[in-house]
């Protein structure tokens, strides 16, 4: 009796915190909603173009965005696909930016060819940035400016000591509204 006293005991130790861990704590999603309102101005479908330099060349692709909140707006989901000439797809991303109330920090998860990763975002007075630590102390840097129906996001390679080199311009006009990705849920009845 006393063994299962102490089992019984151990187990409620352990499932307390995980049970709390749970919980939705509705100031803490206030809050993440709150910064994730910043990036509103993200939400809708986008067109232009993207350019891209590297010693091969430059590339021009017709460029296209979709962004929507998702998670009762405390997420922003971005889908970046490039075309070529053609009319064939030759880039596509796609990212989740969130935003951290116990570190008052924003990240963002990308995807793209094959390769994924958590990078620094921030929220600016007239857009967003973020950036990729590459090897030997480098940075790839992304400024972004989002206005009057206009986002504009510059590229570039920063070495240690070097001045920064552009390489990547995307320029996109907001088309419109849309209900992606929440739109088309599966519902709780048939």
């Amino acid at each position: 009796m006393r063994i299962a006293l102490v089992a019984a005991a151990l187990l409620s130790a352990a499932v307390l915190p995980v049970q709390a861990q749970m919980r939705t704590d509705p100031a803490v999603i206030a809050e993440q909603k709150a910064a994730m309102a910043k990036l509103a101005k993200l939400h809708g479908e986008w067109r232009g173009t993207a350019t891209i330099t590297s010693p091969a060349g430059t590339i021009k692709l017709v460029q296209t965005e979709r962004t929507g909140p998702m998670l009762d707006g405390t997420a922003l989901v971005i889908e970046g696909r490039g075309y070529d000439e053609a009319g064939k797809l030759a880039f596509n991303a796609f990212a989740v930016i969130s935003y951290d109330a116990a570190t008052d920090q924003y990240a963002m998860n990308s995807w793209t060819d094959g390769r994924t990763g958590k990078f620094p975002f921030a929220v600016t007075d007239t857009g967003f940035e973020w950036s990729i630590p590459v090897p030997n102390g480098a940075t790839i840097k992304y400024v972004a400016t989002v206005a009057d129906g206009k986002w504009t996001e510059m590229g570039s390679y920063v070495g240690a000591g070097m001045p920064p080199v552009e390489f990547a311009k995307l320029e996109v006009a907001r088309l419109g509204d849309t209900d992606w990705p929440a739109a088309g849920f599966v519902t709780a009845k048939p």
